[in-house]
């Protein structure tokens, strides 16, 4: 179909047969994502605010079909980049955000922690300086004053706003912490996501809501007894990325259920059941 036929077609928004808007819906949904800068173009050259809200409302139907295509793939491939993950995530909120300028961000932190690191430190020092870079020279930070917000789960808005929730900051030192070679990962525990530093027989855990403070196994003890749970093998060990972005999703599920949002939370659901690979939320 070329630009002129798409035209006429898109012009059949404003028709009154609600049954002829439906059939040109359906035929526009049918052309895919690609169709995407045309009707983003079509927006901008319309007058028409109901045409203007349908195609809003095709496009978004749209990149919502290809984000969750896009999450499947990066599912079956493992869930390897971590970074990729969170970059999706952040594409239901912000379509135009790009990877690559996420990938920048995230090399100009790496860059200035590793003018300040040295191999040779013992693992508790080397923390020492990654939270001295990340929470004292860049100045990230708990968002204690809108810990449930959505843009805790948006990468691009954490970068910016060097603020978020346990969940977001680790996500951003375990990015650093992996470029540099460490062996960090996060760990999944109950109302509270962490890292831990694990190599042969040494391990120990890092708290980065409180600014990358150290702490045991007997803490976490301590910190389950007080929740009154059981200790389980996945509240101390590390966990994969593709358990993280699913994390990162019921975060924004409870964001979006508070805000009274149940559209977006009905659609986050949704990418949840695709990165779980049919699993209900």
């Amino acid at each position: 179909m070329d630009e002129k036929e798409l035209k006429a077609l898109v012009s059949l928004l404003d028709d009154a047969d609600q049954d002829v808007v439906s059939m040109v819906e359906g035929k526009i949904r049918s052309l895919g994502g690609e169709i995407i800068p045309f009707l983003e173009k079509q927006w901008e050259e319309s007058f028409d605010p109901i045409v203007q809200s349908r195609i809003e409302d095709l496009i978004h139907e749209l990149q919502f079909e290809l984000l969750k295509q896009r999450l499947e793939r990066w599912r079956e491939s493992g869930g390897e980049d971590l970074l990729e993950g969170m970059w999706l995530v952040t594409t239901y909120q912000y379509p135009d955000v790009e990877l690559d300028q996420l990938r920048k961000q995230i090399e100009e932190i790496y860059q200035q922690v590793w003018l300040e690191f040295k191999d040779n430190l013992h693992p508790f020092d080397q923390v020492k300086i990654i939270n001295s870079v990340i929470f004292h020279k860049l100045r990230f930070a708990p968002n204690t004053k809108n810990f449930h917000s959505p843009a805790n789960s948006m990468i691009n808005v954490v970068m910016e706003n060097k603020k978020s929730n346990p969940l977001g900051l680790c996500v951003i030192y375990l990015l650093i912490a992996q470029k540099l070679g460490l062996p960090v990962w996060g760990v999944n525990l109950p109302n509270l996501f962490i890292l831990t530093y694990k190599e042969k027989e040494n391990q120990f855990y890092i708290n980065a809501f409180n600014r990358g403070v150290i702490f045991s196994r007997d803490d976490i003890d301590n910190y389950l007894d007080h929740l009154r749970l059981p200790p389980k093998p996945v509240f101390y060990e590390p966990t994969d990325h593709i358990t993280i972005v699913k994390r990162v999703l019921r975060n924004l599920m409870n964001a979006f259920e508070n805000l009274g949002d149940y559209d977006k939370l009905d659609e986050v659901k949704q990418l949840f059941t695709v990165v779980a690979d049919g699993e209900m939320p």
